[in-house]
């Protein structure tokens, strides 16, 4: 896996995205092969990892969560400027939403070579969207892994370089940039279904 590039994972529904992802950070058992990164077994202490469903300690607030992640140099106000969250407010009373961009935030925070991101823009308004797709980008260049899912196919065309299709567990289809219109048509085709998550 070459440095700077963000790659997209999608599948149907059941189709193992999350367990790959799962089998990735070590939070899954391997049922047989190793998963190495530059020619060394993958370590959890390279990766970030948000999960579709975060979990947060009850009556604790948003900036007490985020000072969990030791990084001196992470500003969070100036992160906070981008999401505008009630960082001094108890999670608890988050929207969903809220809670997805509290967790980016902890993320972009660890300051990882390899960030995982299941289902990013689940649960995010409007104006967050392109917001958290450019600090993607710049995190790209700044020679980040980045992987995605998303049941969005217009989210990975404008994100990923490279994308990936799995079913029943395995990669069945790998596509780059300019060939992710020929990954979607194989996806939907008349046969499957049209709900991707």
């Amino acid at each position: 896996m070459p440095n700077n590039k963000i790659h997209g994972i999608v599948g149907l529904n059941g189709s193992g995205k999350t367990s790959l992802l799962n089998s990735i950070f070590g939070l899954k058992k391997n049922d047989n092969g190793l998963i190495t990164y530059q020619n060394e077994k993958m370590s959890k202490k390279l990766i970030s990892y948000l999960v579709t469903e975060n979990f947060f300690y009850q009556n604790i607030t948003g900036a007490e969560y985020l000072a969990i992640f030791r990084n001196d140099n992470f500003i969070v106000e100036d992160w906070d400027k981008l999401f505008l969250l009630p960082l001094n407010e108890i999670i608890d009373n988050y929207s969903a939403g809220m809670k997805k961009k509290l967790a980016l935030i902890g993320i972009l925070k660890q300051n990882k070579s390899i960030i995982i991101l299941d289902e990013p823009f689940n649960g995010l308004d409007i104006e967050s969207v392109p917001i958290v797709r450019s600090v993607l980008l710049k995190l790209k260049l700044k020679n980040r892994n980045i992987i995605v899912t998303s049941h969005v196919f217009e989210t990975l065309k404008n994100l990923c370089e490279d994308s990936h299709f799995l079913e029943n567990g395995k990669i069945k289809q790998s596509t780059n940039k300019s060939e992710f219109e020929l990954l979607e048509t194989n996806i939907l085709k008349p046969s499957k279904t049209k709900t991707l998550i």
